[in-house]
């Protein structure tokens, strides 16, 4: 607008808040419970190590936001709301829940673009997104089948037909979840071959669904956080296509994120086998369909 001409404009929030209270707020919003512990001094290297440590956020994001903390970042000139009356900022509670609604539905962003292989085996690509929270483990692989025949391939996952790849472990986890009060693998699936958007399967609740593109499965096993499992197929030409398997999982406190990394070394057999098992399954298919 005119009015913001040559000025500084500055924006914040509704709240003026301290960083301990956004702790506290965002453990509110959580279900967490925080004990803050007040330092004599700031050591930013050090603490940003202890960040990486115990969240997802590596150092090198962690250090420049800890030696932010210096900083009081409150506004200082009002002249956003004069300029700008129709702009109403949120608390930071809104705020906060507003971040946690694309945790509870599992919108987040998932890339291969960037994965490059020599040959046509399993490319893993691992990434922590450092925006959202969020633990990502994704693979990507190629197969020599129709998108159309690997959707079908890995739709048909679950119940009778199991696993394809260490199925005993699956029903192993179904039997713990079981144990501790959760749904296990009871429930099956509704139809063998088709899915729809609320589905169960086995211990998954199907999320988001897109017909002969992608599958994404939200866990509803008891873990400390939240876990997703998406499947998505790609067509190159030629009756190839590329298959992308992603697993995220979102912490719910250290104890969730000690639980991703205590079973990070059986989840990358599993879910390593697992797309490897879509793969020659599809290509067989493929191949039995063209002759």
């Amino acid at each position: 607008v005119p009015e913001s001409a040559d000025e500084v404009i500055e924006i914040g929030g509704r709240d003026v808040v301290t960083y301990g209270d956004m702790i506290h707020g965002y453990a509110k919003a959580r279900g967490l419970k925080r004990l803050l512990l007040p330092v004599p001094f700031l050591t930013p290297r050090l603490s940003s190590y202890w960040v990486h440590l115990v969240t997802p956020i590596p150092a090198s994001i962690g250090r420049p936001l800890v030696e932010g903390l210096r900083n009081e970042v409150i506004i200082r000139n009002p002249n956003a709301r004069e300029i700008f009356p129709d702009i109403n900022p949120v608390s930071y509670l809104d705020a906060v829940m507003i971040t946690l609604e694309d945790l509870e539905y599992g919108r987040v962003e998932t890339s291969w673009s960037d994965a490059v292989g020599k040959d046509r085996d399993e490319i893993t690509k691992i990434r922590m997104d450092t925006k959202t929270g969020f633990n990502l483990e994704q693979r990507v692989i190629e197969v020599t089948a129709s998108k159309r025949v690997v959707y079908k391939c890995f739709s048909g996952i679950g119940a009778e037909r199991g696993w394809y790849h260490a199925t005993w472990l699956w029903k192993l986890r179904g039997f713990i979840d079981r144990l501790i009060g959760g749904v296990g693998l009871r429930r099956g699936r509704r139809h063998p071959d088709d899915l729809r958007i609320g589905d169960a399967l086995d211990f998954w609740r199907v999320e988001d669904i897109e017909e002969n593109h992608m599958v994404l499965l939200r866990a509803e096993m008891k873990v400390p956080g939240k876990a997703w499992l998406q499947f998505k197929v790609t067509e190159i030409d030629n009756g190839k296509s590329y298959l992308e398997q992603t697993a995220i999982f979102a912490p719910k406190g250290l104890f969730g994120l000690l639980y991703w990394y205590a079973l990070y070394p059986l989840h990358g057999w599993i879910f390593g086998g697992l797309i490897k098992k879509i793969r020659n399954k599809s290509e067989m298919e493929f191949m039995n369909a063209d002759s």
